[in-house]
């Protein structure tokens, strides 16, 4: 049974930065696209960003491109996702979730597939 445990949310002023870490246990990272979702009050839940497990390669939703860089540590079995310039809008539960589906990123972050393991999630709020 694969499991994810997200830190590192917080309070964090417009401008600012946040790395959110997602620690993985159960399988190792190549076995699986592992991805950031994230859900604003009263919005529907948003793909974010994956990382594909062959070869790392990386799918961001067109509302992060360029502020949000995924990314992974193999040896600890950690991915990561740093956010950089965050927005008021950026505020939410932020979830680490992996599919089996290794290769279709791009699909994950699109919610074309649903991903198959979730973790608890971890709140960000982006406030003056």
């Amino acid at each position: 049974q694969l499991q994810l445990v997200e830190t590192g949310g917080g309070l964090v002023q417009p401008g600012g930065s946040l790395r959110l870490s997602c620690e993985v246990s159960g399988a190792t990272l190549d076995k699986f696209a592992i991805g950031w979702t994230r859900q604003a009050p009263g919005k529907e839940r948003e793909g974010v960003s994956c990382i594909r497990g062959a070869d790392g390669q990386t799918s961001y939703g067109d509302s992060v491109k360029g502020r949000f860089t995924i990314s992974r540590d193999n040896a600890k079995n950690m991915v990561y996702l740093q956010i950089n310039i965050l927005k008021v809008e950026d505020t939410g539960v932020y979830y680490c979730a992996a599919g089996g589906l290794t290769d279709y990123c791009a699909a994950y972050v699109r919610e074309q597939y649903p991903y198959a393991f979730w973790g608890q999630g971890t709140q960000v709020t982006v406030s003056s």
